[in-house]
C-alpha cells in the first residue's frame, strides 16, 4: 500500500472539516455522491462508447493519484460519502488499487464501487475483497461471443466472464451494465436477464446515449425504456416492480422464481434527473455537474497553479451552486451550442 501519510504531506491536505455544511446545487439536491474517472484508456472499443481509432490523453494530461487524493479529501470534507471508480477502463491505469487503499483512510468515504469491464479485474479480486469494495458494476453487452466481438471490437467474453464467477465466489456484490443497442444486442436482452434466475445479480439495461467519440446524430432513440421494458414483460408477464432505493438511477424489478433482479436506466430519456446526487470528475480533471453539459470546472488547473484547499472549495461550491436543473437543460446550454460529440471515455462511464 502506498505510504499515504507521505501523499498527505507532500500535497499539503487539510484535515476534513466535520462540520462543513452539507454540498447542496441550487436546486434544493444534497450532493453526496462522485464519479471518479481514473483514466480515459481503454482496452475495448465498444461501438456506443467510442470509435475503432481512438486518441488517449498524454499521460502528464491526467491527474496524478497524489492529485485525485486531495481532491477526495476536499470533498469527503464536504459531504461526499459515497465515490464510484470509472474509467475508460479503471484497471488499465497501473497503480489502481493502491489508491483504493488511500481512499479507505477518508473517514468520511463510507462507500467505495468500482465499474470495470471485467477483462483485467480478475487478478485484482481478492484485494477487492480485502479493501471493503461494496460493489462492481460489470459492463457485459452479450453473453454470445460473436456478438460480444462486433459490439467491443474485441474477443474478450471468456476473460469477462470468469471475473463475474470469480466476483460471485468472492461474495462482491455484481451488477451488470448492458447498453442496448439497436442492431448489435437487442436480442441479449432476455439471455442477460435470465444470469438473474441463478445468480444473485442485478441486471440493468441501459438506453444508448449520444457519447460514442464519433458525433452520431440520433434524433429518435429506437430502443427507450419504454421498449426496453416492453421486451421484458413479454418474457416474463409476472415481473413486478420494487421500491428503488433513494437516487436510484435505475427502475427495478424482480422475476418470480429469480435470485437477482434485473432494472432499466432511462439514461437518454433522462427520467431520473429530479433526484440527482452525483458530479463526475474526469481523468483530466474537470469537474461536471452534468453528463451532458460540456463545461466544468478545472480543477487540474486549480491543482498546478497552487490553489489552496479552501480555495478549491469554494470554487466546487460555486459551481454546484449553478447546476443546471436536469440534463436536457445541460444539453440545450452546451457551451458553443455544439451537439454531444464526445467519447463516453473521456468523461468518465
Amino acid at each position: 500500500m502506498a505510504d499515504v501519510a507521505e501523499a498527505v504531506k507532500r500535497n499539503n491536505i487539510q484535515s476534513p472539516k466535520p462540520n462543513a455544511p452539507q454540498l447542496i446545487d441550487n436546486h434544493g439536491r444534497v450532493v453526496s455522491y462522485v464519479r471518479l474517472s481514473v483514466t480515459d484508456r481503454c482496452n475495448l472499443r465498444c461501438v456506443y462508447c467510442m470509435p475503432e481509432q481512438m486518441k488517449f490523453m498524454p499521460q502528464e494530461e491526467l491527474l496524478s493519484f497524489d492529485e485525485l487524493f486531495r481532491l477526495m479529501k476536499i470533498l469527503s470534507s464536504m459531504g461526499i460519502s459515497k465515490v464510484r471508480i470509472t474509467g475508460g477502463e479503471p484497471f488499465m491505469r497501473d497503480g489502481l488499487t493502491d489508491f483504493l487503499w488511500q481512499l479507505k483512510t477518508l473517514e468520511n468515504i463510507e462507500e467505495i464501487n468500482i465499474t470495470t469491464n471485467g477483462v483485467l479485474t480478475k487478478k485484482h479480486i481478492p484485494e477487492l475483497k480485502r479493501i471493503g469494495i461494496a460493489s462492481v458494476n460489470l459492463s457485459l453487452d452479450t453473453l454470445d461471443r460473436e456478438r460480444f466481438k462486433h459490439v467491443t471490437r474485441r474477443d474478450e467474453l471468456v476473460a469477462v466472464m470468469d471475473t463475474f464467477y470469480a466476483l460471485l465466489r468472492h461474495n462482491i456484490a455484481v451488477k451488470i451494465n448492458a447498453v442496448v443497442t439497436d442492431g448489435f444486442n437487442t436480442d441479449d436482452i432476455v439471455p442477460l436477464a435470465d444470469l438473474t434466475k441463478s445468480y444473485p445479480v442485478s441486471v440493468r439495461f441501459i438506453e444508448e446515449m449520444p457519447f460514442n467519440g464519433v458525433g452520431a446524430d440520433r434524433q429518435v432513440l429506437t430502443w427507450n425504456y419504454k421498449k426496453i421494458l416492453s421486451a421484458l414483460f413479454a418474457a416474463y408477464p409476472t415481473m413486478k416492480k420494487l421500491d428503488d432505493e433513494p437516487f436510484s438511477t435505475s427502475m427495478n424489478y424482480t422475476i418470480d422464481g429469480h435470485y437477482g433482479s434485473v432494472g432499466v436506466i432511462a439514461a437518454y430519456s433522462r427520467t431520473f434527473c429530479g433526484t440527482c446526487n452525483r458530479i463526475r470528475l474526469t481523468p483530466k480533471g474537470k469537474l461536471h455537474t452534468c453528463l451532458y453539459s460540456n463545461e466544468g470546472l478545472d480543477l487540474k488547473h486549480l491543482l498546478r497553479q497552487g490553489a489552496t484547499d479552501d480555495e478549491i472549495e469554494r470554487d466546487i461550491r460555486q459551481t454546484v451552486s449553478s447546476r443546471y436543473k436536469d440534463g436536457f437543460d445541460a444539453e440545450a446550454n452546451r457551451f458553443g451550442h455544439l451537439p454531444v460529440s464526445e467519447s463516453m471515455s473521456t468523461i468518465g462511464g
